[in-house]
């Protein structure tokens, strides 16, 4: 009895020294370590301000199929758990029954019954009661996941939006780029035919023109299978995404993480692995309750004629009641066997659960370090720019007086052409990097 005492216990939370909560933020110097706010608390709305992305978002979590799915698979949950409520009530079976006898030249006899039976089973040793729990369990992970697929949803549509302004903006500096080379060689063409240009220089020239054209090509496929594979996150056919520039996205300059214990609460991937313990160790109460006795009430009542009489002229009323106690002795080690497997599903639920808090803080660890990082090359690659703008313009100028070479002046145009994908690059990198620190801290959800 005194063992019984623990199929009665709800699940509690393993203790936060037993869980690796401590020092799972590597960089203590560059957040608020004691503010428990942090930027997954954000609304949506209110990390991405552009109004052509919220519409897309809100399009995309009606009518994404993952996002569908979770939704049709939380309602599966929901009416098990509504199941497992009713089965603390009696059960009610009406089976009426017709026979009809007939030996040899003898007339045929006929009986009926007709039986309303009730069935309940009383919940001594917490059977239905674990069951019940499991079943919340295991609703409230489906609810966690159904979070976990909406906020990759929300991430998802952003970085996808990001990425094709990205891919815009980087055609324009390539069709920029083509115009200018286009010029050069139409100029180059006019020099060689008063004799002031090589042939060698004029093929070069158009070399490179052939390959900036290919890698504008190249691009302008890339922004369609972007824009496709958008359209299709979002649930519609393939078709022209409205957008705005790269330039247009406001992103906050504060990126706190808050404290990493917010992450039990907050990530819907660490809360589903919770709720898989919590299962798991209703499941291993579900266990422990078979090897203790069941009792189950049973009665029935309704009448029934075996002389052929009407129905409205009934031959005599039956009524039975019962009261079952069933206690297993031997199972052929059958209970001790699940028992077992229970407790095993349950620590390794717990390990998953230890695992998904881990996994989680290095998610957070790596975006946190990749927007910092992605800033400062930013930088640095703007200033490159602007270095390169002016290298470029002095190449052409010594070009004009046949004071440096048409080497030279390719590859000052090529170095800056290289520079300004970089700059474009890196501020993909830096709005990616903060949706992936929104979405490791838990927000969308």
């Amino acid at each position: 009895m005194s063992t019984s005492c623990s199929i009665y216990r709800n699940y509690q939370r393993p203790a936060e020294e037993e869980l690796p909560v401590e020092n799972l933020y590597r960089f203590t110097d560059s957040i608020a370590a004691a503010d428990t706010a942090s930027l997954g608390d954000l609304p949506w709305q209110e990390l991405f301000t552009d109004p052509r992305l919220q519409e897309l978002i809100n399009h995309g979590l009606e009518n994404n199929t993952d996002m569908q799915v979770a939704l049709l698979r939380l309602d599966q949950t929901q009416a098990r758990l509504t199941a497992a409520k009713l089965s603390f009530l009696p059960s009610v079976e009406f089976s009426p029954g017709l026979s009809v006898a007939k030996e040899g030249s003898s007339a045929a006899i006929k009986s009926y019954e007709l039986p309303l039976a009730a069935s309940w089973e009383i919940d001594i040793f917490g059977s239905l009661r674990n069951a019940k729990q499991e079943a919340k369990a295991a609703m409230l992970s489906q609810t966690a996941y159904k979070q976990a697929v909406r906020s990759q949803l929300i991430a998802s549509i952003a970085s996808g939006y990001f990425s094709l302004m990205a891919l815009d903006e980087q055609v324009d500096i390539s069709l920029e780029t083509l115009d200018t080379w286009r010029e050069q060689v139409r100029t180059m063409e006019a020099l060689l035919k008063v004799g002031e240009e090589t042939e060698n220089a004029v093929t070069q020239a158009r070399a490179s023109l052939y390959e900036l054209e290919a890698s504008h090509n190249d691009l302008q496929r890339q922004q369609r299978e972007a824009e496709n594979a958008l359209c299709t996150l979002l649930g519609m056919t393939p078709q022209a995404i409205a957008r705005n520039t790269l330039a247009d996205q406001q992103m906050p300059k504060e990126t706190n993480t808050g404290v990493a214990l917010r992450l039990l609460s907050k990530r819907p991937d660490v809360i589903q692995a919770e709720m898989t313990l919590a299962q798991a160790y209703y499941a291993t109460n579900v266990a422990r309750a078979a090897f203790y006795p069941r009792l189950t009430l049973s009665g029935s009542a309704g009448w029934t004629d075996d002389l052929g009489n009407a129905v409205a002229n009934p031959g005599r009323w039956i009524l039975q009641a019962l009261a079952s106690l069933a206690q297993p002795i031997f199972k052929r080690g059958e209970l001790i066997s699940d028992l077992r497997v229970a407790k095993d599903e349950e620590q390794i639920a717990l390990l998953n659960y230890k695992q998904a808090l881990l996994d989680a803080g290095r998610e957070v660890n790596d975006a946190l370090y990749a927007s910092q990082s992605a800033l400062r090359s930013l930088e640095s690659h703007r200033r490159q720019c602007a270095e390169l703008r002016r290298s470029v313009t002095t190449a052409e100028a010594l070009y004009r007086t046949g004071n440096a070479t048409y080497l030279e002046l390719i590859t000052a145009r090529q170095s800056l052409l290289s520079a300004r994908l970089n700059v474009v690059d890196d501020r993909l990198a830096a709005l990616q990097a903060v949706v992936n620190l929104y979405q490791a801290l838990g927000g969308g959800s």
